[in-house]
């Protein structure tokens, strides 16, 4: 019997004892459509997360895929971890990405349209809209879409043109009166990022949408006078976005040119993937394929009933009709108010005790107030943070200005690197730096992922150093829709590691050693896997061991056979990793102690947590770094422990409830696929969004409400 192509390399990928980190990626988009399939959601919760899964699949495109073909183009060897080398994989990969391709499709014909439809919600091309409506739609479009296109014809005197990154484009052939069809010329039509995706008639009870591609499509021929169109063809392009920047001896001098001269290119950038229509011109497609040196593997079709580019479905979800469908997010605790008390003064507080925040939770607002505090006070001398990504109007941007002008010293390391970002963050640093900032826009040949936040107070003589380490980026948006972990503290230990880190940072530092700051690229794996191979060691000594971990992605060769190497042993391993895992659980006489769950939900998880139970003696970390190749030779990253037996609890209470979870879950199984858990018979349904919710102010600091709240996991293997 013939194989398939997929089953022709999945032999081969299964053998591997290693799974692909693309292929991974594939499995994980998969889990987030799954969401939108869920019977429980409002059809705005379901447009949310198919859009979710577009935007995805554009950044996998441009950065992965990309990625990929700068080893194809230049003829460069890599061998995934499924066994495969470039070609084949790009085989493989594809295969994959058009199945999920369908899905998506199918999703949204055969559900999302029905059930738009019910809540009183229609596309419509504008050939089904009335007389006066059609009449509305070309008014429109002379007068706001029409003054804004610009055909662009492609022939033997004009160059082709540039046709920008995911922007839907209009490929129209045409030709003159009389002429051969072998004369025939091919115009684009780009449609400008800015105009709305839908055009939207609103009534009383409904709402009728027109995809902005039909409102053109109807008039295009006003771009196009007096010749004849064959055909007109819709389609979108992803060009690849993966960039490095090249070392140098000057490379300091010349940083931010550098990266502004690589963000020019990735306007530019290889194409790696079209999106068209059904019904396009075979003679266009080919030449676009042959122009940009593609295959008909990188061609996703869409059909006519359904869209290109499923992003724009977040034009619905925020109609201002629609906004009180979507559940609301319940008020997160403030952890520094206390009723019978008012607001507590947050330096006296931390002076008197550490604090674990779990956002969105526990919001944001003590980590600003911190900020801005600091800025105002006059006994405040300096402030030094990290910054990765920032919210649109960002109130810490505005309190280290304020912070500037009061005359203290503020140190802020900008990573301009960091990815659809760049450009944002060199605009807001120059902005810091006028004011009188010292910044440093990140350091040539790594990202500064790391958060950490240090702010230097003279009180009564006394210097007090407050310190604020996390997991999540300094952003009051996604604050509200990331689960993250963030220590507020004054110990001196982790201050004096804090402030020692800086140092390294911004200047020309060789650290000493750390005492509860573990750090990347200097020597977080080979920590990590002392501790891992210690539980080994445990194991082999009937003593008790176990290792719990929460985590993004895992894809760290070395830590991942590490892990073999303890399951081997007998160490119970649960693993709880969000997006791509390349370990494979549950593989007899390799990882049979080891179990993977995955978290997809309303929140998109991204707490970083590491627990050892080193025979009772535990080890319990969080912060900014997952286990994965770049975390480890290419981030600025930091691990900080978690000493206080309290705060500790806490962060195993989290990955109890997290391992409890049956609403958000999907368990992997050894072949890299993943089945959504479900309650048992007889047990209840426990969601940890919702869970984690109904713990108030008292239960995060009454010592023994939460002790008594605690579902430790299993510590002995």
């Amino acid at each position: 019997m013939k194989l398939s192509v997929g089953d022709k390399y999945e032999s081969i990928i299964q053998k591997s004892d290693l799974i692909s980190r693309d292929l991974s990626w594939v499995k994980f988009n998969e889990r987030v459509l799954d969401q939108s399939k869920k019977s429980f959601r409002s059809i705005f919760e379901k447009l949310k997360f198919l859009a979710i899964t577009a935007s995805n699949m554009d950044e996998f495109f441009m950065i992965r895929v990309g990625s990929l073909y700068n080893y194809l183009d230049y003829e460069k060897e890599r061998i995934d971890y499924a066994g495969l080398r470039e070609e084949p994989f790009k085989e493989k990969l594809m295969k994959d990405c058009q199945r999920f391709h369908s899905d998506q499709q199918q999703h949204f014909i055969q559900t999302i349209l029905p059930e738009l439809h019910k809540e009183g919600i229609s596309l419509l091309n504008v050939t089904k809209l009335s007389e006066e409506e059609q009449e509305t739609v070309r008014q429109y479009f002379l007068k706001a879409i029409y003054p804004m296109l610009t055909p662009m014809v492609y022939d033997g005197y004009r160059t082709f043109p540039i046709l920008m990154n995911k922007l839907l484009v209009f490929g129209v052939v045409t030709t003159s009166p009389g002429e051969r069809k072998d004369m025939r010329k091919m115009s684009f039509v780009q449609i400008p990022a800015n105009i709305p995706r839908f055009f939207e008639i609103e009534q009383e009870s409904s709402l009728t949408l027109i995809p902005i591609e039909e409102v053109i499509r109807e008039n295009i021929i006003s771009l196009f006078r007096n010749v004849e169109i064959e055909s007109i063809s819709l389609f979108r392009i992803t060009r690849n976005g993966d960039f490095t920047l090249e070392e140098s001896d000057d490379m300091d001098a010349n940083f931010l040119e550098e990266v502004k001269r690589k963000l020019m290119e990735r306007k530019t950038g290889r194409v790696v993937r079209i999106d068209i229509e059904e019904g396009y011109s075979k003679w266009m497609l080919n030449s676009l394929l042959e122009r940009w040196n593609l295959r008909p593997d990188s061609v996703f079709l869409t059909k006519r009933v359904s869209m290109i580019d499923f992003s724009g479905l977040w034009q619905i979800v925020g109609n201002k009709h629609f906004r009180d469908r979507l559940p609301q997010i319940p008020a997160p605790v403030k952890p520094l108010s206390y009723p019978e008390e008012g607001k507590a003064d947050i330096f006296e507080t931390l002076k008197e005790r550490d604090i674990l925040l779990h956002h969105p939770y526990n919001n944001i607002d003590s980590i600003l107030d911190l900020i801005e505090n600091a800025a105002d006070d006059p006994d405040v001398m300096a402030i030094k943070i990290t910054i990765y990504r920032l919210a649109k109007d960002s109130r810490i941007t505005k309190a280290l200005l304020r912070a500037a002008e009061n005359g203290k010293h503020v140190s802020v390391l900008f990573e301009v690197k960091a990815r659809f970002d760049e450009e944002n963050n060199i605009r807001e640093a120059k902005k810091l730096q006028k004011a009188g900032c010292f910044v440093i826009y990140g350091i040539s040949n790594l990202k500064t992922h790391t958060k950490l936040l240090l702010i230097v107070k003279k009180d009564d003589q006394e210097i007090t150093r407050y310190v604020h380490l996390g997991s999540g980026n300094y952003n009051e948006d996604t604050a509200r829709l990331y689960t993250d972990i963030g220590l507020l503290t004054t110990n001196e230990v982790l201050a004096n590691d804090v402030s020692e880190f800086f140092n390294v940072i911004t200047g020309h530092s060789v650290p000493s050693d750390y005492r509860n700051l573990i750090t990347a690229p200097r020597d977080m794996r080979n920590q990590l896997i002392s501790f891992i191979e210690e539980e080994a060691m445990h194991a082999k000594n009937g003593l008790s061991s176990g290792i719990f971990i929460k985590v993004n992605s895992l894809e760290d060769s070395e830590i991942i056979h590490a892990l073999y190497r303890a399951s081997q042993q007998g160490v119970l391993i649960k693993l709880i990793v969000r997006g791509i895992c390349c370990l494979r659980p549950g593989r007899k006489g390799l990882s049979e102690n080891i179990e993977v769950l995955s978290i997809v939900g309303d929140f998109l998880e991204h707490s970083r947590i590491y627990h050892f139970h080193n025979n009772g003696d535990t080890r319990t970390y969080s912060g900014s770094a997952d286990m994965m190749v770049r975390s480890f030779d290419k981030r600025l990253e930091s691990l900080f422990k978690v000493e206080a037996p309290l705060l500790e609890k806490q962060l195993m209470n989290i990955l109890s409830y997290n391992l409890r979870d049956n609403a958000n879950s999907y368990t992997m199984q050894e072949d890299g696929t993943y089945l959504a858990k479900t309650p048992a018979e007889g047990e209840a349904k426990f969601n940890i969004h919702q869970e984690f919710f109904r713990l108030n102010a008292n239960d995060v600091y009454n010592v023994k409400l939460v002790e008594e709240k605690l579902t430790v996991p299993p510590s002995e293997g």
